[in-house]
């Protein structure tokens, strides 16, 4: 699996084409070792979260884009499943409110970012602004942005600068301590049909289906271009992008699991040790409690 990774980040400065990724990909596990692989790497990261809440130095913000029925949502339950709720923030952005409306397009993504020593999950994020907003630039009248009172006023200038204003978001976020993953579940879009078919087909799931989804899937190759443009504009050294298979969600599931628990890993924390003096009371009110009747 460590070595799979490698194939899903993409490299900060390179030409990113989807065509060059699969979306099914699973290696040589099968379906029952992936699960038991699963179970040892979510064991590994509810260790790695008390850590970093004990810490509390650093913070995880992990952001998950697809496109509908990519399993954003299972892969959140799945993989976070075994983590300490009061570790963890999630977030799930939909259409902004007026209030939202009335600020920058960033500014209610960092009021959500987590805190020291946990773990937030944006389902959606800021760069929703330059994906459904890419594929549909008449979203961006909404913020009343002067001088762009018309479509025709967003231009390829007006995207090269909200990339840049992504990169130095996470990157001022990044110097202050929270350590940036984004996930790109990377779905084929005859799966998204088939998961389109199983929503309608099973009365327990008519739920999750939107006739919107349907209406975003006519975009879908618009929707390809936003995501290999905006991918390849901000997949940075302090806030990478991977793109992960998502046709097998339970291989989807480990990928960003092992990724997660990687990252925890390389920023080597570690339990706070407590000062000599805080260390000498320990003893003395052990040494109490011990000789207690």
């Amino acid at each position: 699996m460590k070595k799979d990774i490698e194939k899903y980040l993409a490299e900060p400065g390179t030409k990113i084409s989807l065509k060059n990724y699969s979306t099914s990909y699973s290696g040589k596990l099968d379906k029952e070792d992936g699960l038991m692989e699963l179970q040892e790497v979510k064991d590994k990261l509810d260790d790695f979260q008390e850590t970093l809440y004990a810490a509390n130095s650093h913070s995880l913000l992990v952001i998950f884009q697809a496109m509908d029925a990519a399993g954003k949502d299972s892969a959140i339950e799945h993989v976070m499943s075994g983590l300490n709720p009061q570790g963890c923030q999630v977030y799930s952005f939909k259409t902004p409110s007026a209030e939202e409306y009335s600020h920058d397009f960033l500014w209610r993504h960092y009021k959500a970012l987590p805190q020291s020593g946990k773990i937030g999950i944006h389902n959606r994020s800021h760069y929703e602004n330059v994906l459904v907003c890419k594929v549909h630039p008449e979203y961006i009248l909404a913020e009343n942005i002067p001088g762009y009172t018309d479509v025709k006023n967003i231009d390829k200038d007006f995207w090269k600068k909200r990339y840049e204003s992504i990169r130095n978001f996470e990157q001022h976020v990044s110097r202050n301590g929270t350590v940036i993953l984004k996930f790109f579940l990377y779905v084929s879009k005859d799966e998204q049909k088939a998961r389109f078919l199983d929503r309608i087909k099973d009365r327990t799931k008519n739920w999750k289906f939107s006739e919107g989804d349907i209406v975003e899937r006519q975009y879908w190759d618009k929707y390809m271009e936003a995501y290999e443009e905006a991918i390849q504009e901000t997949s940075t050294k302090e806030a990478p992008w991977f793109i992960i298979p998502a046709d097998k969600k339970w291989y989807t599931r480990l990928a960003i699991s092992q990724i997660i628990v990687d990252t925890l890993e390389k920023m080597k924390l570690e339990f706070p040790v407590l000062p000599k003096d805080k260390t000498e009371k320990l003893k003395d009110i052990e040494k109490r409690l011990l000789e207690e009747k």
